[in-house]
């Protein structure tokens, strides 16, 4: 009965970039302000739950175990939700907002 979680990695999620998917950061907001990926949408968590899409959404938050959820909660309500295994803290890409080396 258990089901797998849809997941990418961070570099697979970098390769789709350039197709500019929908992405939900599901950390809270000062989170998502010290550094996310450029055209991120932010959403927390606990604000998922309301969230409603048409199209696949990348699900990303700081190490994978809040996105986890929120995909889990996305699919039910059938929402297309792949999770970025590793979050924010395997991201190697550009970020807006804060410093990332």
């Amino acid at each position: 009965m258990f089901k797998r979680i849809p997941s990418i990695s961070t570099a697979e999620l970098a390769e789709k970039l350039a197709a500019k998917p929908l992405l939900l950061d599901v950390r809270e907001p000062h989170e998502f302000r010290a550094g996310h990926i450029p055209r991120a949408k932010n959403i927390p968590l606990g604000q998922v739950a309301s969230f409603q899409s048409e199209e696949p959404v990348y699900v990303i938050c700081a190490s994978g175990m809040r996105s986890k959820r929120a995909v889990k909660l996305l699919r039910k309500k059938g929402v297309e939700a792949i999770n970025v295994k590793g979050g924010m803290m395997l991201w190697q890409g550009l970020t807006k907002g804060g410093a990332k080396s």
